[in-house]
């Protein structure tokens, strides 16, 4: 290919380029005016020599004579300088976007080079997660299932070991009926005063052996989906099988005043479910059964609320209308829990203070000789309430009505009968 120097030198730099063979022209100048002369295509006899600087156009000598008439001319090689460094200066500013635009090129074939490595980068990590994800998957998948084929050959061994235990009873106590029916209707009046001790004490002791009227365990066997199983494989899995079996002798009852309540007052308390093992529960789902009646009163009954947590834990909130002593009984599965049923002492609804929490008459009374407090103390001179260190004065803050040294208990008794009005109005006012 032949080329100007600058043509040359950005075909030489480019990518796509530079491996051609590049002949660089030696002198533009020469060759162009080395070639034939340009005629006017006016007036084919004449050359173009000149140039009309108003219709900015090579024109000829007839063509100034003729409709380029007045018009200011020059020769073509006078303003060839001029023309020719405006079009050098817009060749170079030309020259430098293409110089910009083949950088930006290049930049745009890098980069989508590098998306094209960096994506198939990143599908190869895709492929390994998801392949390992899987594997995780699977292991967990057989895990959850060695776990449920444990926990029903687990409960099918209970049962057979319960069923086994009472078919023995049921043949001995089978055993013990036949004979004794024999014997009564078989055996003389001596054979059956005689074996009379005998068979009464093995029937009474079969009589007595202990047994469950309800299988061993149950067929509750859940799967949770949402339930976090913890890594396997390095990856967070879900999914687990829930074999716990809630056990009503294990579950046990908490709350700050488990046997005492206020008539009209909302409280309760908590069911803990535990599991054969005594461990908690750790989800909700189980049948739980209150129950709260008067002794007294056999209409009268608590409908309690209960609310399942959904962790084990049960909160049941009841508010009691009439005083006295309730019977509380909390069921799960038909059977009591640990506690229950207990007694429930209801007391009448909260009494407030109708004095004043103060550090003695003398004070919150300014000065009134007059003025009483429930506590009991005296002072000298005169004085009937009490005062800082005189006698009976509780060494605290108390209420003028009942002498209570709790600011937030409850008042057991009114004034003093021998109070007066004025005084008792000043010890309560202030």
């Amino acid at each position: 290919v032949r080329c100007c120097r600058n043509c040359c030198r950005k075909k030489r730099r480019q990518k796509k380029t530079a491996s051609h063979a590049v002949t660089e022209l030696e002198n533009t100048k020469d060759c162009s005016q080395a070639e034939n002369p340009l005629l006017c295509p006016s007036h084919p006899t004449e050359e173009l020599r000149l140039f009309c600087e108003q219709c900015d156009h090579p024109v000829c000598q007839e063509c100034v004579l003729g409709r380029h008439r007045q018009h200011p001319y020059d020769f073509a090689s006078n303003v060839i300088h001029r023309h020719g460094d405006t079009l050098r200066k817009l060749l170079k500013n030309t020259q430098q976007h293409m110089d910009t635009l083949e950088d930006v090129l290049s930049h745009i074939d890098d980069t989508g080079s590098a998306i094209r490595s960096r994506a198939d980068a990143v599908a190869t990590e895709i492929c390994l997660f998801a392949s390992g994800y899987v594997r995780a998957i699977e292991e967990h998948r057989d895990r959850l299932l060695k776990q449920l084929e444990d926990l029903k050959v687990q409960k099918e061994n209970l049962l057979h070991l319960q069923k086994a235990q009472l078919q023995q009873l049921l043949l001995d106590m089978r055993t013990g009926v036949e004979f004794t029916e024999h014997l009564l209707m078989s055996g003389s009046d001596l054979e059956i005063l005689i074996t009379k001790e005998v068979v009464s004490s093995r029937l009474t002791k079969l009589n007595s052996v202990a047994y469950s009227t309800h299988p061993s365990v149950d067929d509750r066997i859940l799967f949770s989906p949402q339930e976090k199983a913890g890594q396997c494989c390095g990856y967070e899995v879900f999914g687990a099988v829930l074999n716990k079996v809630v056990d009503p002798a294990r579950c046990t009852l908490h709350g700050e005043d488990l046997h005492n309540a206020r008539q009209n007052q909302r409280t309760g308390f908590t069911l803990l479910c535990n599991d054969t093992t005594g461990e908690r529960m750790g989800q909700g789902g189980e049948a739980v059964r209150v129950t709260i009646t008067h002794k007294d009163k056999r209409d009268c009954a608590v409908k309690p609320t209960v609310c399942d947590n959904g962790d084990g834990t049960y909160c049941i909130s009841y508010s009691p209308e009439e005083p006295g002593v309730y019977a509380v009984s909390v069921c799960v599965k038909g059977q009591h829990v640990q506690g229950s049923p207990f007694a429930l002492m209801v007391k009448h609804k909260f009494r407030e203070h109708q004095g004043v929490f103060h550090c003695c008459t003398f004070c919150s009374s300014g000065g009134q000789k007059a003025a009483r407090c429930a506590c009991g103390g005296t002072m000298p001179g005169g004085y009937q309430g009490c005062g800082h260190g005189h006698k009976g004065h509780p060494g605290c803050q108390h209420w003028s009505c009942c002498g209570q040294v709790k600011e937030s208990s409850e008042c057991l008794g009114g004034p003093p009968s021998d109070t007066s009005p004025r005084s008792l109005l000043r010890t309560v006012a202030l």
